[in-house]
């Protein structure tokens, strides 16, 4: 018979013995992995570089969060 196993996602790559930092690291990628919204005209925006967004709609280039905006 089977055993059913929990889903980890991304974060099984790590293994047995990370079962904090397997946690921490999920949480923080499910928030990055959403889509970002821009603050002025609410449109999507795109990480152009480190903590350098860019919006597709009104093509503003803005300074926020590192991985996901704030």
């Amino acid at each position: 018979m089977a055993v059913k196993k929990k889903k980890i996602g991304a974060a099984g790559r790590f293994g047995a013995g990370y079962g904090k930092i397997k946690n921490k690291l999920i949480a923080v990628e499910k928030k990055q992995r959403v889509k970002q919204d821009c603050p002025f005209c609410k449109g999507r925006a795109k990480r152009a570089q480190k903590a350098i967004w860019e919006c597709k709609k009104c093509e503003k280039r803005f300074a926020g969060g590192v991985f996901h905006l704030e």
